[in-house]
């Protein structure tokens, strides 16, 4: 029982990896821009797409996880620029009927260029194998996504708490009228962030396509559960959403073998707690 507990439970963490690129796009751009993007989970389809255009053009699943988010993330750096900018003077209501509609017309965009079919990436060359886990053998790849996860988080910690580009970040984020004082080019600066959330999402959809199907409308159903992600963990906490993520990977994991048919459930019952409780959510700091 204790060895399926701890399988369980890792393929829970890989799970929860997947949760964490996205959320964590979704929640920098809402710390710092204060912008709740509906077109997160759309980045996340696109990355899953155009990686694999990416990989049938050059064969390499590295080359297409290194340009795919890179792709995705100059789109949405003129998306921002050019479209949602204009809205940040008006209501926040604007601004999140805004980004639904980008979700809808990217979703529209993806159906004209790759069809409403599924796609699914090979077995990635290297990481296609098993490694025997208490007699049970356990997908190598799924290894790699919980290392990337953490890795993810290793960086952006780093990125934000210490480097120079990090800590004007941070302090755009709590007063943009005095960064914009001290010279900080704020307006290029949101462009930025969105485009790195973009590049977080797009990362994500990518490393999906060698383990899942995707489709174009997948963007609808991950946004979902990335924003029950961000409320559990706290509008704007990267900590937050990242332990958040491994909170609803568990629990759909471990609901395969106790609750079956029920676990999406459970996740709804605990976000009803948090938003009656503590509607913070369990980490309520700021990017």
């Amino acid at each position: 029982m204790i060895e399926t507990l701890i399988f369980q439970g890792l393929t829970g963490l890989s799970q929860g990896m997947f949760l964490w690129l996205i959320s964590s796009g979704l929640t920098l751009v809402f710390g710092i821009l204060g912008v709740l993007n509906f077109a997160q989970g759309s980045f996340y389809m696109l990355g899953a797409f155009v990686g694999y255009s990416v990989l049938k053009f050059t064969g390499n699943f590295w080359l297409a996880t290194l340009f795919a988010p890179v792709i995705v993330g100059i789109f949405a750096f003129f998306l921002e620029r050019f479209l949602l900018k204009p809205a940040y003077k008006l209501d926040e209501s604007y601004q999140l009927l805004l980004t639904f509609g980008f979700a809808l017309v990217l979703e529209n965009l993806a159906k004209l260029i790759w069809g409403s079919g599924y796609i699914a990436s090979p077995r990635v060359p290297g990481l296609n194998g098993f490694v025997m886990l208490f007699n049970r053998p356990f997908p190598t790849y799924y290894i790699f996504i919980i290392a990337m996860g953490f890795l993810t988080v290793a960086v952006l910690w780093y990125f934000l708490k210490f480097t120079w580009p990090g800590r004007i970040l941070r302090a755009a984020s709590t007063n943009q009228e005095m960064a914009a004082a001290l010279g900080v080019n704020v307006s290029m600066l949101y462009s930025l962030v969105f485009g790195l959330g973009a590049i977080l999402s797009a990362l994500g959809g990518i490393l999906a396509t060698p383990i899942t199907v995707t489709s174009s409308g997948v963007g609808d159903t991950i946004i979902i559960k990335a924003f029950l992600v961000i409320v559990i963990g706290g509008l704007g906490s990267l900590k937050g959403a990242f332990v958040a993520s491994l909170i609803v990977g568990l629990i759909e994991s471990y609901g395969v073998i106790f609750m079956p048919f029920f676990e999406m459930a459970m996740i709804y019952i605990i976000v009803i707690f948090i938003l009656l409780f503590k509607p913070s959510g369990l980490f309520p700091e700021n990017v």
